[in-house]
């Protein structure tokens, strides 16, 4: 099955840690920088994929559509 590209959401953790998300499969994984994080979500999303049932890996990613976009915001 060939996959979409995939979204990696990294934020500042409260822990101090860097959390990563991946919205398309619902997957999260965590590191020590945001370079670690990025690593940590790639590994958990191939491991996952190892795993997964293809029905499952389609049925997210129909349920879970991403749409990156920039916002203009105005403020008073």
């Amino acid at each position: 099955m060939k996959l979409p590209k995939l979204t990696a959401v990294i934020e500042p953790g409260e822990d101090g840690l860097y959390v990563a998300n991946c919205p398309e499969l619902g997957i999260v994984s965590q590191g020590e920088t945001p370079e670690h994080a990025e690593e940590m979500i790639k590994e958990a999303v191939e491991l996952w994929l190892e795993c997964a049932d293809e029905s499952e890996v389609r049925r997210r990613l129909d349920e879970r559509k991403v749409a990156i976009k920039e916002l203009e915001v105005t403020h008073a």
